[in-house]
Formats: C-alpha cells, structure tokens, sequence
C-alpha cells in the first residue's frame, strides 16, 4: 500500500471517530451477533414462553381479537399439567377448526413465524380454559349453572349476557374425563365451539395435555390491556 493510501484510510477511520479496524470487525462480528439473537429467540420460543395471537371472541372478556398472551412453555417440561381455571393453549385435537376461514398471515407474521417469536404462520392452535381434568365429572343442564364434581360453579369470567352453560344439541351433557385428558370451555359461552361441541370426534370432545402447549400467563399487547391470567378463585380449594 502506498504512503499516500495508508494516510487516506487513517483520514477516514478519523472522520468516523473508531480505527478502521475496529470498523472491520464490527462487520465480522454483526453476522454472528445476528445468529446468537435468532438461537436465543428459538430457545426461548422452544423451552420458556412464547408469544399468540388470539384468534376469535370465544374467550371474551377474559381474552379479546388480537390481544397477545405469553405462554409459559417452561412448567410442562418439568412434569406439571394443565389445572382446573388455567387458560391454555394447545394444538387442534382433531379437527376442531376444520371449515372456519384459514388465517392470512401478513409478512411480518410470517417473518416473525420464521425466527420463532411468534408460532409458525401455518400452526393451527386453539386457546380455552380448563374446567375440569382427569377424574373430574362435569356437567351442564339447561342453562346452568356448570357444576365440576357436583359442585356448582361461580363462573365471574363468563362474558356478560351469557349463561354458564347452553341450552342446546351438544350444550347439555354429563361426563367424566378420563386419565390424560382435560376439559376445556370458552368464557364467551355462547360463542366457544369447544369440549362441548366436539363430543363426537375421536377423543369425544376432550383435549390430550399432550397436546398443550402451555399456560396463558400473560396479556401482553396492546399495552392498554396488559394484565395477568391467574387461576379464578372459583377453582381454588
């Protein structure tokens, strides 16, 4: 390199206030840093909590379209399962969203789909409440009240104007949940295709806790809705 060269390249580091070489390894270094962000985002999507879109009103007031909720993935690697009151999400047991309008992800969806903050744009996952797991009797007649075990439920999550439960085909039913199994309702009863309306499929309207993916802890976003989604005094003993 000449003379005239090496005082240009120092006249320039100058004028950018750092040493060209340190500008040379930012520019080796930005790519990995890149990669690191992605791998902790995917560890984090993986094994702690990761955040979803809530997809419909069947959850109202409780949950509204568009909110997003951080589920805690962690607790389930360690053995524990779903309990009666929490909000989980889990993936479609068995058709439950068959013939409702596929979901159009934007490219900013898909993107995050991609690095792991958000869950894959083609994912199709469901978002209720437990209201009785294995062992548990649960039933609904007429209107309600709901009652877990014989146990008349004080529902105050139920979205306003509806009845605990439906007095209609499939609304009306008594059962037992058997062993690796869960029960799940919306809090917007009359507007919640869930354990109820699925009685006929193959696991008769109950959800695998193999197939949950985790507790709802968290309304995240908007920030005019943050809060946390804590287990109802109704289900505590």
């Amino acid at each position: 390199m000449a003379v005239g060269e090496a005082v240009e390249e120092v006249d320039d580091a100058a004028r950018d206030g750092r040493p060209a070489k340190q500008r040379r390894s930012l520019l080796k270094e930005l790519p990995l840093l890149i990669g690191v962000a992605l791998l902790l985002s995917l560890v984090i999507k993986t094994f702690l909590v990761q955040p979803f879109s809530i997809p419909s009103g069947s959850m109202q007031n409780t949950l509204q379209l568009n909110d997003r909720v951080l589920v805690d993935k962690l607790t389930p690697w360690f053995g524990a399962e779903p309990e009666r009151g929490e909000v989980v999400v889990f993936h479609d047991p068995d058709n439950w969203l068959a013939g409702l309008p596929e979901p159009s992800p934007n490219p900013l969806r898909k993107a995050l789909g991609l690095v792991g903050l958000m869950p894959p744009a083609d994912e199709k996952n469901l978002i209720k409440r437990v209201v009785a797991v294995a062992g548990d009797t649960v039933e609904c007649k007429g209107t309600g009240p709901l009652k877990v075990n014989g146990r008349a439920l004080d529902e105050p999550y139920v979205h306003p104007g509806n009845t605990p439960c439906s007095d209609d085909e499939g609304g009306q039913f008594k059962v037992t949940v058997p062993a690796g199994m869960i029960w799940v309702m919306g809090d917007h009863r009359q507007d919640s295709r869930d354990s109820r309306y699925h009685q006929q499929d193959k696991h008769h309207g109950f959800v695998p806790v193999d197939d949950v993916v985790g507790r709802a802890v968290l309304v995240g976003w908007p920030p005019t809705r943050w809060a946390t989604l804590p287990v109802p005094d109704t289900f505590r003993p």
